[in-house]
């Protein structure tokens, strides 16, 4: 017999912003903690040094928070040059040090042009991919270093906000970029390039797939919800489970549709899509979940919301 769930049941997602200094899985286990929920899950992880929009997922809600993992990111960063770590971020020991003061504006703003549209990235060997079942970090401060394949990523957008010149040089800079992004690297392959070694030594993610800061709900606000019981208040804050598959094309069913789509069958949906992953609303609004379009044009169900009802 399964074990019941501790907790309460609730439903929708949260979009926090992340503090620094802690990780990702520990700010989720405060925020499930301080909503007594009895399941909860991040999408995608956020570096100690990193702050910003983590989203976590609440009850039916887990069931779409890949929909979010596999979003586009936003982060606003800044990278000091002249300094190379053994982490690429300022949390890691000082390896290298280079006078930078000779390196113009020009030749970092050349520098970042390779830094746009699609580029190769070596993962840093303290990310969080795994290899063999271990997470790279892990096996990184055991001394131990593996070798990783390049991965290709997009960088929609790289926007240098201010710089600071000087012996160790500072520059403020905006990214949209694909998932899977290391801002870590541009940070350290920019210094590559530039003959100096570069880290990252601020981080903040802006926005995650539909979700920016103006979303965001710091710890502190749900702690101090927590201390006055105000637990109503704290589910406020909790958004839609289909505000994560917001981008997916919509099909509208009948409750009759409905119903079947619900047991498990694809059903015939006028107009709909020709092929794809669809958000599935009844006409009434009410979100069913995703499915996928069938090869004979139906609509097969994919991922649903399980109900009180």
């Amino acid at each position: 017999m399964a074990r019941r769930r501790r907790g309460r049941a609730i439903d929708g997602i949260l979009v926090l912003d992340k503090p620094l200094g802690t990780s990702s899985n520990h700010a989720l286990q405060q925020a499930k903690r301080l909503y007594f929920a009895a399941k909860a899950g991040h999408t995608g992880s956020l570096d100690p040094l990193a702050t910003g929009v983590l989203p976590l997922c609440f009850g039916e809600a887990t069931k779409f928070s890949q929909y979010l993992l596999d979003a586009d990111k936003a982060y606003d960063s800044t990278f000091v040059l002249g300094q190379s770590t053994t982490t690429g971020d300022a949390e890691g020991e000082l390896v290298a040090e280079h006078d930078a003061s000779a390196i113009t504006k020009a030749q970092i703003e050349q520098a970042l042009t390779a830094f746009r549209g699609e580029i190769e990235q070596v993962p840093s060997m303290f990310s969080a991919i795994k290899q063999n079942g271990q997470p790279l970090y892990k096996l990184a401060r055991q001394g131990k270093e593996v070798e990783r394949k390049s991965r290709r990523v997009t960088i929609h957008s790289l926007e240098l906000r201010a710089l600071r010149l000087g012996a160790k040089i500072e520059l403020d800079v905006s990214i949209r970029c694909s998932k899977g992004t290391y801002v870590r690297s541009i940070a350290e392959d920019l210094g590559k390039a530039l003959a100096c070694g570069g880290h990252v030594s601020v981080l903040r993610r802006t926005q995650a797939g539909p979700f920016t800061l103006a979303d965001s709900v710091s710890l502190t606000t749900l702690e101090a919800l927590k201390e006055n019981d105000d637990l109503a208040a704290m589910d406020q804050l909790l958004l839609p489970a289909d505000t994560a598959v917001k981008a997916l094309p919509e099909v509208r069913l009948t409750q009759s549709a409905g119903f079947y789509i619900r047991q498990g069958q694809a059903v015939l949906v006028p107009k709909a899509p020709h092929s794809g992953i669809v958000r599935i609303n009844l006409e009434t609004g009410e979100f069913l979940g995703v499915g996928e379009i069938l090869d004979d044009g139906r609509v097969a169900p994919r991922r649903l919301i399980v109900t009180s009802g």
